[in-house]
């Protein structure tokens, strides 16, 4: 059996963290979670991640700020793992602002947790 893909769950909700745990540990992921950006940053300086899944509206840092920050790091394979953001308010921006921003994809909420996990199998599986 191969080893579990890790993802990293940055999101401000508990409740959205909490649903999007539940359907991905169905799946056999394994995950982690984080309520901001600083946090993410943190976290991936300790761990490697296959995939992040990334609130854009989050307190003390946002994901895109969190995800131009990680697109900057040192090491090649954090700096280019695949990040998918979560957002409710996905009419400011555009899919070239994320992909600017230099994130993969995105999710919009209310989160459609079928959409959700073929969006996360489409990056974990490349």
């Amino acid at each position: 059996m191969t080893e579990s893909k890790k993802i990293l769950v940055a999101e401000d909700s508990s409740v959205i963290i909490n649903l999007t745990k539940n359907v991905l540990l169905f799946e056999n992921y394994s995950i982690a979670a984080v309520k901001n950006g600083k946090q993410v940053l943190e976290k991936l300086a300790n761990e490697d991640f296959d995939l992040i899944l990334m609130d854009i509206n989050m307190p003390v840092m946002d994901g895109i700020e969190c995800t131009k920050a990680i697109r900057e790091l040192e090491d090649p394979k954090k700096a280019s793992v695949p990040i998918v953001a979560i957002t409710g308010n996905y009419k400011n921006y555009t899919l070239d602002d994320f992909k600017k921003a230099g994130l993969n994809d995105y999710v919009q909420k209310p989160l459609d947790y079928d959409y959700l996990l073929a969006t996360v199998r489409k990056h974990l599986e490349k």
